[in-house]
């Protein structure tokens, strides 16, 4: 694999954009470049092509192993470990999806519980709570709909995706239809 300037554009920016998703840079451009690599690559030939130590590409490959993202191949006769990506694109976002849930909603959502269980000692904290469960349960909700999301195979997905605006205006007219206001215009 030779990085050209399109490749090497794709790289880094896949690198920028992955700090974004939770990982750093230099993992994102090494996913990046076994996203599209025909063929499975060596630790050396990835660090060689990104221009990074043998160690940062180690550390790298151990975090897209944890985020089961890559997958190690044999060749006959090699010595070398060969890494690939693991699965369709799907597949990628899916587990992306599932692995910041797990570092970012989960916690989140457990605290959350936590400060409702507890008693308020006063007006003030019975104020937080109350806006403390709303936060809650919108957290909960895109939580439940995302993992619905994820369980759609990538052709309906793309369907729903499609439909988009469509179930938007849909909901709008049923609305004006039956009388009902909509709360964000009236603020």
């Amino acid at each position: 694999m030779q990085m050209t300037p399109m490749i090497e554009s794709f790289v880094y920016h896949f690198g920028e954009m992955g700090s974004r998703w939770g990982f750093n840079r230099t993992v994102g451009q090494i996913y990046a470049l076994l996203v599209i690599s025909e063929q499975p690559l060596c630790a050396n030939e990835i660090g060689d092509l990104l221009g990074i130590s043998r160690g940062n590409v180690s550390m790298g490959l151990k975090e897209l192993g944890s985020w089961q993202l890559v997958q190690v191949q044999h060749k006959p006769g090699e010595r070398r470990e060969f890494y690939h990506t693991r699965g369709s694109i799907w597949d990628m976002a899916n587990r992306v999806f599932e692995e910041r849930r797990k570092r970012e909603m989960d916690p989140t959502l457990t605290l959350l519980r936590d400060i409702m269980m507890d008693e308020a000692a006063n007006p003030e904290e019975a104020f937080a709570q109350q806006r403390i469960t709303e936060i809650h349960d919108l957290l909960e909700n895109i939580t439940e709909w995302t993992q619905s999301l994820q369980s759609l195979s990538p052709e309906k997905l793309n369907t729903l995706m499609k439909l988009g605006s469509g179930v938007g205006k849909v909901l709008e007219f049923t609305d004006k239809f039956l009388g009902k206001k909509d709360p964000a215009k009236q603020a």
